[in-house]
C-alpha cells in the first residue's frame, strides 16, 4: 500500500480510549503521525508509539496554539489535523490517497463530511453532518495562532476541494460527556469571542433557546435519530444558550467592577 507525504497530527491528553483506532486508520494514508501531548497519564503514549506515532510533548496552550506546535513539529507541508476521536474511514483514506498518485495535488485544501458516530444507533451519515477543512498544505495556509479558535479561514483565491467520504466522528462517549463538552465550550467562546451588546445577549437568553433547538432538531436532521436525537438537540441548544447567559454575566460583572471603580 503506497502511503501519501502526509503528515497526520494529533492534540491528546488522556485519550487511551480511542486513540490507537484513530491512528490505525489514519495510517492507512498517511505517512507519519504526530501526536501533541500536555500531560497524558493513562496508556496515550504508550499505545502510539508502539504504533509507530512520534509525540512531542508540550504544555496546554489552547486550542488553535496546540495545533501551531503540531504543525511546526511535522515532517511534511501536507497535513491531516485529526482529534484524538476522529477516524479516517477506508474510504476516505483511498479518496485522498488517489489524489496524490501523481505528485502533490493542485489544490491547496480539501474539505469533507464529518459524520457523528453515537453511543447509541447507527453513525449518522445523511444528517447532522459538519464540513471541516482537515486535509491541506501548511505552505498555503496555518492554524490560527489562537488559545480557542483551532478553525483556519481560508484566504481569498485559494480553492478548496470537497472530498465526498466521510470522516467518523465518536464525539461524545454518552450525554453526561456531551453536556460536560458544551458547558466548557461556551465558556471560551462567550469569553472571547466579541462581546455583544447587552440587549442582545439578555434578548437571546430570554427568546433564543427554542430557535437553538429547532436548528438542531429539524435544520440539522436530529429528528431522524429519534428520542437520542432529541436528547442530543437539546444538550446542544443549551450549550448554544449558555453562551449566551455567560456574555450577560460578562456585562453584570462589569457593570459591578465600573460601580465599585467610581
Amino acid at each position: 500500500m503506497t502511503l501519501a507525504p502526509i503528515s497526520a497530527y494529533i492534540r491528546t491528553k488522556n485519550e487511551e480510549r480511542m486513540i490507537g483506532e484513530v491512528i490505525r486508520a489514519a495510517q492507512q494514508v498517511v505517512s507519519e503521525v504526530v501526536l501533541v501531548d500536555s500531560g497524558s497519564t493513562d496508556k496515550t503514549i504508550e499505545i502510539a508509539e508502539g504504533l509507530g506515532a512520534r509525540v512531542v510533548r508540550a504544555p496546554w496552550l489552547g486550542g488553535g496554539k496546540q495545533k501551531r506546535i503540531a504543525e511546526d513539529a511535522c515532517v511534511h507541508d501536507w497535513l491531516l489535523d485529526l482529534d484524538a476521536d476522529e477516524v479516517v474511514t477506508p474510504e476516505l483514506a483511498n479518496e485522498i490517497r488517489a489524489y496524490f498518485l501523481t505528485g502533490e495535488p493542485a489544490t491547496p485544501v480539501f474539505e469533507m463530511n464529518m459524520a457523528t458516530s453515537p453511543p447509541v444507533g447507527e453513525v449518522w451519515l445523511t444528517y447532522n453532518l459538519v464540513d471541516r477543512r482537515k486535509l491541506y498544505d501548511r505552505r498555503v495556509v496555518r492554524q490560527p495562532d489562537h488559545a480557542n479558535w483551532d478553525q483556519f479561514k481560508v484566504p481569498a483565491g485559494v480553492r478548496v476541494q470537497k472530498l465526498k467520504a466521510p470522516l467518523l466522528h465518536y464525539s461524545f462517549r454518552d450525554l453526561a460527556q456531551l453536556e460536560d463538552k458544551f458547558n466548557r465550550n461556551s465558556t471560551g467562546r462567550a469569553r472571547d469571542t466579541k462581546l455583544k451588546p447587552f440587549w442582545l445577549a439578555a434578548l437571546r437568553m430570554l427568546l433564543a433557546r427554542p430557535i437553538y433547538f429547532l436548528n438542531h432538531y429539524l435544520r440539522r436532521g436530529l429528528w431522524r435519530a429519534g428520542w437520542y436525537g432529541v436528547a442530543v438537540a437539546s444538550i446542544a441548544a443549551h450549550g448554544r444558550w449558555l453562551k449566551d447567559a455567560k456574555m450577560v454575566e460578562i456585562h453584570l460583572r462589569n457593570r459591578e467592577n465600573r460601580s465599585a471603580d467610581e
